[in-house]
């Protein structure tokens, strides 16, 4: 009997194997650059599909891999049974108690189009294509961070199914240590099947882009640090060096603001000083057009990225952004962290010390990717000064390794933890902590 049919006798979802019409497409992960070898696909019908599996894989001496959507995926996944968990879809939202309900195939665009008619919102990133869970358990790096922390922070309770097969409820009372690792730490200790956070009031969100052309990045730049130079924790910005194909060369500001669209104009004041912008998109927003803000694409497609964190943003590191243009990059990203960011979270995910975050993107040519990871390769490294070597866990990248973002005493608890949780080592997440 193959995997296949071995798989279909305890599995009520789909399976798909090797030879099977669908395994190709359901073994692809989000990005298309990066090749993911499993031995079979199983897309679970609910939580007691997935504790069946686990059993099931215990007892056959197999591995799970769990991706809901595919982000994050790390191409790491060898002899891997691959389970997806989108059919794991419920979603409930209490504006009472400020609740909010997911399941493990859950989008955050369909939290925020729940969630934004009470004026409240769940700590979302800029897509709206992202799971919750898979984006939580990684730390979940929000526009809203620096006020409210990681979204993993916000977490009640996760219920999961643990190396065993057995499912269970996990809050901060019922199981203190797989509680703290799940919140940041990667995913690799349980399979999550739903997850209950809170949500936070958001009665005004005031959000958008603005653009000029490249030749004004440094004047752009300048004002930016201005700007996040004393900046509210309600105000987050990013600051983009943008080059898209058959487009001339760009600089952006991405802003969003907890509050009141007057209060946030004053505070950009500083780059609407800056002359020669092209366009600029902001406006009072629905929590739930979050993701109009970058309007990043949500459609799987092939990408190469390399984040760090940077200790600060002088003049020898705006040099060092701009001595060049980007290309073959496609951008690159200054993100403000800080605020409660920078406080401690009680989770796996810690707090970042460093007040910025430098995120690089290219989509690979007919070389297979060489000259986008070389330009990062070649940015970061004029940058070594002003970075740590630790990067969110969501922003790793195939071929980095989990140690890269966990303090060194949370990595040693995690693995402590996955040592004694999961011996066998039946679970695996993209980025393994015993990697």
């Amino acid at each position: 009997m193959n995997i296949g049919d071995e798989l279909r006798g305890v599995i009520r979802g789909r399976v798909h194997a090797a030879g099977d019409d669908a395994f190709e497409a359901a073994r692809r992960p989000w990005n298309r650059a990066v090749d993911q070898p499993v031995r079979a696909v199983v897309e679970a019908a609910d939580a007691d599909d997935v504790a069946a599996l686990v059993r099931h894989a215990r007892l056959a001496g197999l591995t799970v891999a769990t991706q809901p959507s595919g982000h994050g995926a790390s191409g790491d996944t060898g002899e891997v049974i691959l389970l997806r968990t989108a059919r794991l879809d419920e979603l409930e939202i209490d504006p009472d108690e400020r609740l909010a309900r997911a399941g493990a195939g859950v989008q955050w665009g369909r939290v925020l189009e729940a969630a934004s008619p009470h004026g409240l919102t769940g700590l979302a990133g800029s897509s709206p294509v992202v799971t919750v869970t898979g984006y939580t358990l990684g730390g979940g790096l929000s526009w809203f961070g620096r006020k409210h922390g990681w979204a993993s922070g916000s977490v009640r309770a996760f219920d999961i199914v643990d190396a065993y097969g057995a499912r269970s409820r996990v809050t901060s009372e019922t199981d203190p240590d797989l509680f703290w690792a799940l919140r940041g730490g990667g995913g690799d200790l349980a399979i999550v099947t739903a997850v209950e956070f809170a949500l936070h009031p958001a009665p005004s969100l005031y959000g958008g882009r603005m653009l000029w052309p490249a030749a004004q990045a440094p004047a752009v730049l300048d004002a930016y640090r201005e700007v996040t130079r004393e900046a509210p924790d309600e105000l987050t910005a990013w600051y983009e060096l943008l080059r898209f194909p058959g487009a001339a060369p760009l600089a952006a500001v991405d802003a969003a603001f907890l509050g009141e669209g007057g209060d946030a104009e004053t505070l950009l004041r500083p780059l609407d000083k800056v002359a020669g912008r092209i366009s600029d998109t902001r406006a009072v927003l629905p929590v739930a057009e979050l993701g109009s803000i970058t309007a990043e694409p949500t459609a799987p497609g092939p990408g190469a990225s390399r984040a760090e964190l940077l200790t600060e943003l002088t003049g020898d590191v705006a040099a060092a952004l701009l001595e060049r243009p980007i290309d073959p990059l496609l951008t690159v990203q200054v993100r403000h962290l800080g605020g409660a960011l920078a406080r401690p979270s009680g989770t796996a995910a810690g707090h970042l010390d460093e007040p910025f975050a430098l995120y690089m993107f290219g989509v690979p040519g007919a070389d297979g990717g060489t000259a986008v990871r070389a330009r990062q390769h070649e940015l970061a490294g004029a940058l070594v000064p002003y970075t740590t070597g630790r990067k969110p866990f969501t922003l790793l990248a195939p071929g980095e390794r989990a140690a890269n973002a966990f303090t060194p005493g949370a990595l040693a608890r995690l693995r402590e933890l996955k040592r004694a949780r999961d011996p066998r080592g039946v679970l695996r997440s993209n980025f393994p902590v015993l990697g």
